[in-house]
């Protein structure tokens, strides 16, 4: 069900979605978390559906504040808010508030969002594009136990990381990082088979590529070791190779979403690693809400 509101207010569309609510069937709140989602028009779409489809294993509330820009000296001049409500079908497991935000406004989108909020419930902010600088100290970030970013959706992806490594608050975390969990939990495996010391590592992928960057910094946090960078076609991460005294520890992954995984002393193996969709990212943020530390410590490594 939908419901569309113009010119309105948080007061009217709380009643809104008492009444969506109401008119499918599900009067009672059956939530978890707010997920709050700060986005341009341009790419709100995509960041619904993946909130409506990571709503599945996590129910959530999701507020999307889409700052609309001016196009006239009028539309500069006018405050107003519109939104549309989504329950039921329209909005995966939960329920979804599209709100535009026009004008002046655009600048005050907490004092739209904090009536809209679930009562003790965790708050998660997701900027898919355009997050600021410091994400803690931003207005809706400062609400939010956790706060998503992505890397993969600026200019400037390794720049972008050094900015995110010296405003780092508890509870800031970044998509190029969750695309690395598959590899992490591979790579500890293998080692944990190998048995052995890793004095080397390397890691191959596209040019200016984050997740391999953070997965560089991963390994060199963690084995203390030198690290090579090697720039590939791609797409993403395309290897990993691990030197140890036995011989080569190696994960390929060129293409498709399998990777053939390669231990000194045992046969080579293919192992599932494909590349996840957004949804599955997001879902997988949002089944923890402490803070990140390896994260944390991977993002701050210089060695």
């Amino acid at each position: 069900m939908r419901i569309d509101l113009t010119d309105t207010n948080s007061s009217k569309i709380n009643k809104a979605i008492l009444e969506a609510r109401r008119a499918v069937g599900t009067p009672a709140v059956g939530v978890v978390l707010t997920l709050v989602i700060v986005t341009d028009e341009e790419h709100a779409y995509d960041a619904v559906k993946a909130a409506n489809e990571a709503s599945r294993e996590h129910p959530s509330r999701t507020l999307v504040v889409i700052k609309r820009n001016a196009r006239s000296m009028r539309d500069r001049n006018e405050t107003r808010l519109d939104a549309e409500v989504r329950v039921g079908t329209d909005a995966g497991a939960g329920e979804t508030v599209l709100l535009r935000l026009h004008g002046e406004l655009g600048r005050r989108a907490d004092s739209v969002v904090l009536p809209l909020l679930l009562p003790d419930a965790p708050i998660v902010v997701w900027w898919p594009v355009d997050a600021p600088a410091v994400p803690a100290e931003d207005p809706l970030g400062a609400l939010a136990q956790r706060r998503i970013t992505d890397t993969y959706a600026v200019e400037d992806p390794l720049a972008a990381l050094a900015t995110r490594a010296a405003s780092y608050a508890p509870g800031d975390t970044d998509l190029a990082w969750t695309r690395l969990t598959p590899w992490r939990s591979l790579l500890a495996a293998a080692l944990d088979q190998a048995g052995t010391t890793v004095v080397s590592a390397a890691v191959e992928s596209e040019a200016d590529n984050p997740s391999a960057e953070l997965l560089a910094r991963w390994f060199g946090d963690r084995l203390n070791v030198p690290v090579e960078r090697v720039v590939t076609d791609g797409p993403v991460v395309t290897a990993v190779r691990m030197g140890t005294p036995d011989g080569e520890i190696r994960i390929d992954r060129p293409e498709g979403p399998v990777a053939h995984l390669a231990i000194p002393g045992q046969p080579s193996r293919v192992m599932a690693l494909k590349v996840r969709t957004t949804a599955e990212l997001i879902a997988e943020e949002l089944r923890r809400l402490d803070p990140d530390e390896a994260y944390a410590a991977a993002l701050r490594y210089e060695g």
